[in-house]
């Protein structure tokens, strides 16, 4: 695949306002739906490198609101984490809320602290405020960090993006760990209908799931949680115990699309 340059990919797709659609697949559906893509994709590279390490970091109330708002489908639910960069270090806040007609509308701010800073407070305070979601007296603490590697693909045509998430770690603050083997995340992003990596998709077979990295990981890792959503793509991703993620963190070796 041709590459595309970070900058031209912001210019051309940045969907902060968004459908976002996700499909667990294994290594040959992985490839077979490669394979049909148009020869016109083209895969985000940066100083020769195509796959990325991610790191995020959630936050939620003592409560788990933004957990059980996700396990219960509220209408005005979020999710705040740090991102995390790893090749470049860049760190951002974000929030996540649900715009009116059910996308996924995403704002943040760069933030080098990796503790919420007051600052940061009043950041996802007011970013609620404006989704109509009441924060004020909000108290956030550390719930989950999830680990992958990433490959970014843009469509020209449809000017939609798409991921595929590989090594998915997940970990809770008192270091109980699973690992995700075998398994890719792939999660397409438009404006609006489905985009051609959709469609293909569908023609595989393969049809979207309800897994949000970081519900999906908090139910894995404490099971007694309310998470009937989220056993069936649990059983497909099959997520198992890990003592460390050292394999998150060693130099990647070339370019892969």
């Amino acid at each position: 695949m041709r590459p595309i340059t970070l900058d031209e990919l912001v210019a051309r797709a940045a969907l902060l306002h968004r459908v976002d659609r996700k499909y667990v697949l294994a290594g040959a559906d992985l490839s077979a739906f490669l394979d049909r893509l148009g020869d016109d994709t083209r895969v985000l590279e940066i100083d020769g490198r195509r796959t990325f390490r991610y790191r995020s970091d959630y936050l939620d109330t003592p409560a788990l609101t933004a957990y059980l708002g996700a396990a219960h489908r509220r209408r005005r639910r979020f999710k705040i984490r740090f991102r995390r960069y790893e090749e470049s270090g860049a760190r951002f806040i974000e929030v996540k809320t649900r715009g009116r007609r059910g996308g996924t509308v995403k704002e943040r701010m760069p933030h080098d602290d990796a503790a919420l800073t007051p600052d940061g407070l009043a950041y996802v305070v007011r970013t609620l405020g404006a989704a109509g979601i009441a924060a004020a007296g909000l108290s956030l603490t550390p719930a989950l960090t999830s680990r992958y590697r990433r490959t970014t693909l843009f469509l020209p045509g449809c000017g939609a993006r798409v991921t595929v998430d590989e090594d998915l770690c997940w970990e809770l603050p008192d270091g109980t760990a699973r690992r995700v083997p075998d398994r890719f995340v792939v999660e397409t992003k438009s404006t609006g209908g489905a985009s051609e990596a959709d469609r293909v998709l569908w023609s595989l077979g393969r049809r979207p799931c309800p897994i949000s990295k970081y519900a999906t990981g908090l139910a894995a890792l404490r099971p007694g949680l309310p998470a009937n959503r989220w056993r069936p793509v649990l059983r497909r991703l099959a997520p198992v115990p890990t003592a460390d993620h050292h394999h998150l963190t060693v130099p990647l070796k070339g370019s892969r699309a």
